[in-house]
């Protein structure tokens, strides 16, 4: 079963593309999420800041044009790495939110 994390959200701040060891074009980000959650019955503001990643020809796709725009991305959550058990979500799918 594959489980996908959809969030909407504004990339606050990109960094430059680099590549992996392996060759593969990396692009991480940073996103900025807030929106009103029902929780128990109780409306709550909810803000938040993800580290995210996109990885391969995407990657170099978008290089340059996420940095303060409003996205829908879809991906998985996944630890940075071995040794970091930081949560990174890692994007599959990119939708620029029509304003």
């Amino acid at each position: 079963m594959q489980n996908q994390l959809v969030l909407t959200a504004t990339v606050d701040r990109e960094e430059v593309l680099r590549y992996s060891p392996a060759g593969l074009p990396v692009l991480e980000m940073w996103l900025r999420h807030h929106s009103r959650q029902t929780e128990a019955g109780i409306e709550r503001d909810v803000n938040c800041e993800v580290q995210a990643v996109l990885i391969g020809d995407s990657a170099k796709a978008f290089s340059g044009k996420l940095s303060g725009n409003a996205v829908t991305l879809t991906g998985f959550l996944c630890q940075r790495s071995m040794k970091n058990p930081r949560l990174v979500l890692h994007i599959e799918h990119v939708e620029f939110v029509k304003g």
